[in-house]
C-alpha cells in the first residue's frame, strides 16, 4: 500500500462500487484520450506583447513528446527527478509532462526557495534536469553547482543566457534540436514501462515544521482524483481557468494542470505580478468559470471591495445592505421569496460579479489555510459562494468540499465520493486525528521510511496530523492540529487557530497574529497590523493599509504607520485592544487557562521574505518563536528579572 522508493510501485486501493472502481489509467493515457477528444481546442492561453496566444492540444501534445526526447537525450534516466522553478507558464505545464512521459518525476521548486533550499529539494529528488524561469532562479542552481549531485542539464526558459556555461541551455535552442528515430525509440520503450501505480509527481511539503518531505504521488493518484473532482463538479471541456498560484503545491497543479487535461478545458496564464495587482485584470479579462484563491487572496479582494464600498452614496450603500442580507438568508438555507432574491440579484449581485470578472464563474474555491468567517459570509451575501477545499499534499490535494450554495460556517465540507474519513481516538467531545482513506492517498515519502510510516499506517490510513471533529450530516470540522496544540504548564490543551482567528475577526486592523503559551504559565499573543507591502519584493512596510487605518479612525486614533502604534504608544489603540477587542475573545474562552493575558504589536507584518510565512502563506510557528525569543521571553519573565 504505500513504499519510499521512486522506482517501486504500490497497490492500488480498488472498491467496488464507483467511483473506487474506475479505470486506474496513467497520465500518458490520459493526455492521449484527451487529445483524441479535444485536440483541437485550446488549452494553453499566454500573452506576448499584450495579445493572447493560444496552443491546441494537439500543439501542447507534440510539443510534451519533443521536450520529453530532449530530457533523455540530457541524460534524463527512469525515476529520476525533473526540477521545475518558475512563475507559471507554458514552459512548466510542458516541463511537467515531460518529465512524466520520459520515465521520470516531474518535481516542483518554490520560487521563494534560497539557493540552499533548492539544493535540499533537487539532491532529495535526485534531479537530473533542472528547468529555470529566468537568470534569478538560474544563479540559485549555480552558485551550488559543485554540490548538486545527479543534475546533468540546466533549461532557462525565459530571457538570454547572460554567458556561457557548462550544460545550461535556452529552451528555445533546444526546441530546434534534429530528433531521430532512436530518439522516438527511446521514449517509446520509457512510455511503455509506465504504470498508473508508479511515481510520477513529488510534491514538496513546505517546511514549517522541519525540513521539506516528498510526498510521492502515483499516475493513478492525480488521474482518479482529477476524474473525480471534474464528476464531482459537474466540469466539462467548456470551462474556463486562470492560474497565478504556485505550481509546487498540488492544490494549484490539480486544479490548472491536472483537471483541466481530463475535461481538455483552456487554461490562461496571469502575469508574473498577478499578485502585485494585475490578476485583476486577468480576471476581467478572462471571465473564468473557474477560479481558486487561498485565504490572503479572498481577503484582499475583501478589503478592497470594503474600501470601494464606502465610497457610495447613502442610498447605494442601503440597497447592498439590503441585498447582502437577502443573500445571506439563502446562504444559510432561510426562506427568501424569489422577488426579493431576484431584485437583489439584478440590483447588486449581477453588477458586482460583472465588475470583479467572475460573471462566469460558477466554481469558486479557498484552500492550503483557514479563511476567516467573516470573509466566507461576505461572498456569500453577495452570490459569490466560495467553497472551502481541505487537504494536503499527500491525499492529492483534496478530501473535502463544502456543498454547493450551502453556507456551513467553521465546516471544510464533505468527504468527495469514494474517500472516507476517520477520527483517531476522539475525546469526549467527539474530536480526534482526521484521518484518510482512499485512491487518493499518497505512495510514500521519497527515501523516508520512517516518515513514511508514522503518516500510513498498516491499513494504509492516512494520519493529517490534524484535529477535527464531523456533525451528523458528515461536515468535517478542523479544531487543531497536533503539532500546534499548546499544553500549558498547568496541562490545558489550547488549539491555537480558533483563538487566532476569533481575533482576527474582532480587530480588523489586524493582519496576522499567533497565540503562544506552549509550557508557560498563561497565554500571550503576537500581532501583526495590516500594512502596505513593497510590490517588488513582497516585503511588508510601515504604512499601514486602508483598512487599518479606517479601524483607526473608528477609535479616535491618527495612526498611520506601525511605528505609530508600537510600544503602547497610541493609547486610544491600547484601549481598544486591550479593553474592547481581546476582552470580547476572551469571554468566548471555556476556561480562564485559554484567556489571552498580554498580547504585543510586532514591527512588521509576517511575510514570506521575513521568514515567518511559507510559500502557500502558511505560519511557520517554528520560526517566529525563534525570531522574537527575546521579546517572547520578556512576556514571561516575572517583574525585576529583566
Amino acid at each position: 500500500l504505500f513504499t519510499w522508493k521512486a522506482d517501486q510501485a504500490v497497490k492500488i486501493r480498488l472498491g467496488d462500487v464507483s467511483p473506487t472502481d474506475m479505470e486506474p489509467i496513467s497520465i500518458v493515457t490520459a493526455f492521449r484520450r484527451t487529445v483524441e477528444k479535444h485536440g483541437e481546442r485550446d488549452a494553453l492561453c499566454h500573452k506576448e506583447n499584450g495579445a493572447w496566444v493560444k496552443m491546441t492540444y494537439n500543439q501542447y501534445y507534440t510539443v510534451v513528446l519533443k521536450m520529453a526526447k530532449i530530457f533523455i537525450r540530457l541524460g534524463l534516466e527512469s525515476h529520476h527527478g525533473v526540477g521545475i522553478i518558475g512563475f507559471n507558464s507554458p514552459e512548466w505545464f510542458i516541463s511537467n509532462f515531460a518529465a512524466i512521459f520520459a520515465g521520470g518525476i516531474s518535481c516542483g521548486i518554490y520560487t521563494t526557495n534560497s539557493a540552499e533550499l533548492c539544493l535540499y529539494v533537487a539532491n532529495s529528488a535526485n534531479c537530473q534536469i533542472i528547468v529555470v524561469e529566468n537568470d534569478i532562479q538560474l544563479q540559485k542552481f549555480l552558485s551550488v553547482s559543485d554540490q548538486l549531485t545527479d543534475v546533468r542539464a540546466i533549461i532557462q526558459y525565459k530571457g538570454q543566457l547572460k554567458e556561457k556555461y557548462d550544460n545550461v541551455y535556452l529552451w528555445s535552442e533546444l526546441m530546434k534540436m534534429e530528433l531521430s528515430e532512436e530518439d522516438d525509440e527511446a521514449l517509446n520503450n520509457r512510455i511503455k514501462n509506465i504504470a498508473p501505480n508508479k511515481c510520477c509527481s513529488l510534491i514538496y511539503t513546505s517546511g514549517t515544521t522541519g525540513p521539506p518531505k516528498g510526498a510521492m504521488l502515483s499516475h493513478d493518484n492525480l488521474t482518479w482524483s482529477a476524474r473525480v473532482l471534474s464528476i464531482s463538479e459537474g466540469t466539462s471541456c467548456e470551462e474556463v481557468g486562470v492560474t497565478y498560484l504556485p505550481l509546487s503545491h498540488i492544490a494549484a497543479q490539480m486544479i490548472d494542470i491536472y483537471s483541466s487535461l481530463i475535461v481538455g478545458s483552456s487554461v490562461y496564464f496571469a502575469q508574473p505580478d498577478a499578485l502585485k495587482g494585475t490578476l485583476k485584470d486577468t480576471i476581467k479579462e478572462v471571465r473564468p468559470t473557474i477560479f481558486m484563491g487561498v485565504p490572503r487572496v479572498w481577503e484582499k479582494m475583501h478589503e478592497a471591495m470594503l474600501v470601494v464600498g464606502r465610497k457610495n452614496g447613502v442610498f447605494k450603500r442601503n440597497v447592498i445592505k439590503m441585498a447582502k442580507k437577502v443573500g445571506l438568508w439563502k446562504a444559510h438555507g432561510n426562506c427568501c421569496t424569489s422577488c426579493m432574491y431576484g431584485l437583489a440579484n439584478k440590483l447588486v449581485f449581477t453588477k458586482v460579479k460583472e465588475a470583479l470578472g467572475f460573471n462566469r464563474c460558477h466554481f469558486l474555491i479557498t484552500g492550503a489555510a483557514p479563511i476567516m468567517k467573516e470573509t466566507m459570509e461576505f461572498f456569500y451575501s453577495l452570490n459569490l459562494p466560495i467553497r472551502e477545499a481541505y487537504g494536503l499534499s499527500e491525499c492529492t490535494a483534496a478530501h473535502t468540499l463544502t456543498p454547493k450554495n450551502h453556507l456551513i460556517l467553521g465546516s471544510v465540507g464533505m468527504a468527495y465520493s469514494g474517500v472516507q474519513t476517520y477520527l483517531d481516538n476522539p475525546d469526549s467531545d467527539g474530536c480526534g486525528e482526521v484521518c484518510m482513506v482512499g485512491r487518493h492517498v499518497f505512495m510514500g515519502y521519497l527515501n523516508e521510511e520512517a516518515k513514511t510510516r508514522e503518516t500510513l499506517d498498516a491499513e494504509g490510513r492516512l494520519h493529517t496530523g490534524d484535529i477535527g471533529k464531523m456533525d451528523g450530516r458528515g461536515c468535517l470540522f478542523i479544531t487543531g492540529r497536533i503539532k500546534e496544540l499548546i499544553i500549558t504548564s498547568g496541562g490545558e490543551n489550547v488549539a491555537p487557530v480558533p483563538i487566532e482567528e476569533r481575533v482576527k475577526e474582532t480587530l480588523k486592523c489586524v493582519s496576522n497574529c499567533m497565540l503562544l503559551g506552549d509550557r508557560r504559565r498563561f497565554l500571550s499573543l503576537l500581532i501583526t497590523f495590516k500594512c502596505e507591502v513593497n510590490l517588488d519584493t513582497l516585503e511588508p512596510l510601515d504604512q499601514l493599509s486602508q483598512p487599518a487605518i479606517d479601524w483607526c479612525h473608528s477609535i479616535g486614533s491618527e495612526a498611520k504607520y506601525v511605528k505609530d502604534v508600537l510600544d503602547n504608544k497610541d493609547e486610544k489603540v491600547k484601549k481598544a485592544i486591550d479593553d474592547g477587542r481581546i476582552a470580547q475573545v476572551n469571554l468566548q474562552a471555556p476556561s480562564n487557562a485559554q484567556k489571552i493575558q498580554k498580547w504585543t504589536i510586532l514591527p512588521a507584518d509576517f511575510s514570506i521574505p521575513g521568514g515567518e510565512l511559507g510559500p502557500t502563506l502558511k505560519l511557520k510557528r517554528p520560526d517566529v518563536l525563534k525570531k522574537y525569543g527575546d521579546l517572547i521571553e520578556k512576556f514571561y519573565s516575572f517583574p525585576g528579572e529583566n
